[in-house]
């Protein structure tokens, strides 16, 4: 078949008119894709760099779940340890209310009195305020040492002692010291006893001296009289003056004043209260975990933040605590002395037994701080890594993606182009018609 010969005018409006029509393929699949680099032949550099960047962010995507998991983990352990934390509380309610009740098995003894009627018939004072007034050292010999009219009177320690020692031990804790005795009488004795803090005293009514221990360890109490400081704690720790106020020698020396075997009612129904709420604490910690993660029985938990492996992967390792009641140093509760319980009983032990509670709030307030700032950073970690994922599908985007407005704008001056075209194309065949008429 014979070429088609055409004019230059033809020819040349023809090839514009194709190439607008090629151009307007290329827009047209452009709006169709919403792409502007369809394959590496379209732009090689742009497209394995937009693949390589979505891989980046879908890889990171990924990671997202992972994040969240455990930061739900590290939340779950933290409502855990609130709860924890509310129940040592109940705790120290509990043992606030044993205290507040008073322990009927403290050490108590009375001494024989130190007044008698007739010395109340003589000052016409009672035989508690006889008893209070009199005092330490016998500093009267020629005269009997009971209370008259003119003379207060004096229990009969040693005469010529100038000094006053007491010597008292509960269980570990000991408390000795001395005062003068120059003009000493039993209320300052009294007073002396009372700044123990492991004894109390008082005269009464009866003109007795009462001792009692503040816990239910034997009391081993002493009084001594003598002519130094030192001597005259010597002395009370032999319990030598014991004899003047009424006591024994023994009640420094031997078993000392012992508890009567009274417990009380109210305390020991608090121990199962308590010993119940003790339980729960190591119920709670068991059930804080988050997809089988258990932070408060000692698991570890690791959140991967990138998509690297090996040295170059950064991720959060969190080593979880082992929470039970044992371990944040809370015994049971019992009735009785036994080494490794709290005896309700016993005031030493209420005692020790706050000190150990609020120990543990303060660990359990360092585990929930500890907690917080891992989860500041896992959330902090998470947002950043949907930030970046998606300034990596923004960036993959520009590199790919077409402009909607500005191939729209290219497609209608390609089409209104491509009529001028068509318009050209036809003037040129009508001037080729115009040859054709010279001939006609």
């Amino acid at each position: 078949m014979a070429n088609t010969i055409l004019s230059n005018g033809v020819r040349n409006n023809l090839l514009t008119l194709q190439q607008t029509t090629a151009q307007q393929s290329v827009i047209q699949n452009r709006l169709a894709t919403g792409r502007k680099v369809n394959s590496a032949i379209d732009n090689p550099v742009n497209y394995f760099t937009s693949v390589s960047l979505n891989d980046r962010s879908s890889q990171l995507t990924g990671l997202l779940d992972g994040i969240s998991n455990g930061i739900q983990t590290i939340q779950a352990a933290s409502k855990g340890i609130d709860g924890i934390t509310k129940l040592v509380q109940s705790l120290q309610s509990t043992v606030k209310q044993a205290q507040a009740d008073a322990a009927q098995n403290r050490p108590t003894k009375a001494g024989t009195g130190l007044a008698t009627q007739t010395e109340v018939a003589v000052t016409s004072k009672s035989l508690k305020d006889i008893a209070l007034d009199k005092k330490l050292v016998d500093d009267n010999a020629a005269v009997v040492n009971d209370a008259t009219a003119t003379y207060s009177g004096n229990v009969g320690m040693t005469a010529g002692s100038t000094d006053i020692g007491i010597s008292i031990v509960a269980g570990s804790t000991t408390y000795e010291a001395s005062f003068s005795a120059a003009n000493a009488t039993m209320r300052d004795l009294v007073n002396e006893i009372n700044k123990s803090g492991i004894a109390t005293a008082f005269v009464d009514e009866k003109g007795q001296l009462n001792v009692k221990g503040t816990g239910s360890e034997p009391l081993q109490f002493g009084i001594g009289a003598n002519t130094t400081p030192a001597t005259a704690i010597t002395s009370a720790q032999t319990g030598l003056a014991n004899a003047a106020v009424g006591l024994a020698a023994a009640d420094r020396t031997g078993t000392g004043i012992t508890a009567p075997n009274v417990t009380s009612a109210v305390r020991s129904n608090l121990i199962d209260q308590f010993n119940d709420l003790r339980n729960k604490i190591d119920d709670l910690a068991k059930d804080s975990s988050y997809n089988g993660i258990n932070l408060l029985s000692g698991d570890r938990l690791s959140i991967v933040f990138n998509e690297k492996t090996g040295k170059n992967q950064t991720k959060l390792d969190i080593q979880g605590s082992n929470i039970t009641a044992d371990n944040l140093g809370i015994p049971r509760a019992i009735n009785t002395q036994l080494a490794g319980f709290i005896n309700f009983q016993n005031d030493a032990d209420l005692d020790k037994a706050t000190a150990a509670l609020t120990s543990s709030l303060t660990s359990l307030k360092s585990l929930a701080s500890t907690l917080g700032s891992n989860l500041s950073v896992a959330q902090t970690r998470q947002d950043f890594t949907k930030e970046l994922a998606n300034v990596l599908t923004t960036g993959a985007g520009n590199l790919v993606l077409a402009d909607p407005n500005e191939e729209g704008a290219s497609l209608l001056a390609l089409n209104t182009r491509q009529q001028l075209s068509q318009t050209a194309l036809s003037l040129a065949n009508q001037a080729d018609q115009g040859v054709l008429r010279l001939f006609g």
